[in-house]
């Protein structure tokens, strides 16, 4: 999420966002490449659709509504985070986990998306001193039990499938959990939170590394840590600098292009925990052609961030981009094929269609996926 936007925002903006305008995202795409055997695995071919609506209960009742503002389009993928500011909450005190947990069982085939801080504290301000002397003792493993007793939180709760984001947006210059002042600790610490939370007994996590999108305080590739304890290679992505364009997003160093061929050399799935409208205002230019490449690149899951200014359905401010979202999402477009105009190459369609031509980031022919093929 951009810095500018608080964690104390994040709680705050379920209370404040008039309600308005659209909802989310698609479907289509690969399966997931099995990392372990779990209790449940992606259903068929669908991409999860995702929202973050509220980091609590308030989020959970706001899936149903915005799902029947789409006409029924199903919200597969639940996202939420924890707060940052104790370990008792990183552990998983917040007792709306609850509810999470509910809606996660009412359906085999949902996701639960939980972001976890890596460091208590998380929006404090911390200098980069501190923050390398904290990442070299959780590279040592002082934290690991706030994990291990997470990882039970989330188990007993009977989601031990959970998508683990952590240590979101690693490549920033203002979490206390960023990478930037000692890559190489950073990395070891990341490999210990894993271990200590794949320690426990019944969990099937998977963990999905998602930088920003861009350059920001450091190279996102230098804080990898490792394919054997990466499961999914996010991105959070919004309409914002570095690039004045979405062709700028998607080709510029460390953008959109160079994640989904990381991806591919590493063979995981991709994803985009966090994406929506900022700097730019009401632009349904960006909506569309976000939506376009995610119906190509077919993602385990995506979730916009519905508040002001980045949202369309508890959002005001984006009226147009809201009118996008409704006309393309409750119809089930933006796979691609249907989003550039329902099979016309050239994107021809009636007056007020949301067809339009092809985009220029797609293969002349059909069948170059972002995923790699299963063996």
């Amino acid at each position: 999420m951009p810095a500018v936007l608080s964690r104390r925002r994040r709680l705050l903006a379920g209370a404040c966002l008039s309600t308005v305008a659209v909802g989310l995202l698609l479907t289509g795409g690969a399966r997931a490449l099995p990392q372990r055997e779990g209790p449940s695995r992606d259903a068929g071919n669908e991409v999860a659709v995702g929202a973050y609506l509220h980091y609590g209960s308030p989020g959970v009742d706001r899936m149903e509504e915005l799902s029947d503002w789409l006409g029924g389009t199903e919200l597969r993928a639940g996202h939420t985070y924890l707060p940052g500011d104790t370990w008792a909450n990183i552990e998983g005190a917040p007792d709306s986990l609850r509810s999470w947990a509910r809606w996660r069982q009412e359906k085999a085939d949902r996701l639960f998306v939980l972001n976890v801080p890596m460091l208590a504290g998380n929006e404090s301000g911390v200098p980069d001193g501190r923050v390398a002397a904290l990442l070299r003792s959780g590279a040592r493993g002082a934290y690991d039990q706030h994990f291990q007793r997470l990882a039970k939180r989330l188990v007993g709760l009977r989601v031990p499938d959970t998508v683990i984001v952590l240590g979101w947006e690693m490549n920033g210059f203002d979490y206390t959990h960023r990478c930037r002042p000692d890559p190489a600790s950073w990395k070891k610490y990341w490999r210990h939170i894993v271990t200590a939370m794949r320690s426990v007994r019944g969990q099937h996590f998977r963990f999905d590394f998602a930088p920003n999108r861009g350059g920001d305080a450091i190279a996102w590739t230098r804080c990898y840590p490792g394919d054997d304890v990466v499961d999914i290679i996010g991105m959070d992505s919004y309409d914002q600098p570095p690039g004045n364009s979405f062709r700028e997003h998607v080709e510029q160093p460390y953008g959109l292009r160079q994640q989904v061929d990381f991806a591919r050399a590493h063979r995981k799935r991709i994803s985009y925990p966090e994406w929506g409208l900022f700097r730019n205002g009401d632009n349904p230019e960006y909506v569309r052609d976000m939506l376009g490449w995610i119906g190509e690149h077919r993602p385990l899951y995506h979730s916009i961030t519905d508040y002001c200014p980045h949202g369309v359905w508890q959002c005001g401010e984006n009226p147009r981009s809201a009118r996008v979202f409704q006309e393309i999402l409750s119809s089930g477009g933006a796979d691609g094929e249907r989003w550039a105009g329902a099979g016309d190459r050239t994107g021809a369609g009636g007056p007020g269609s949301t067809a339009r031509a092809r985009p220029w980031w797609l293969p002349a022919a059909r069948g170059g996926s972002a995923f790699p093929p299963r063996r």
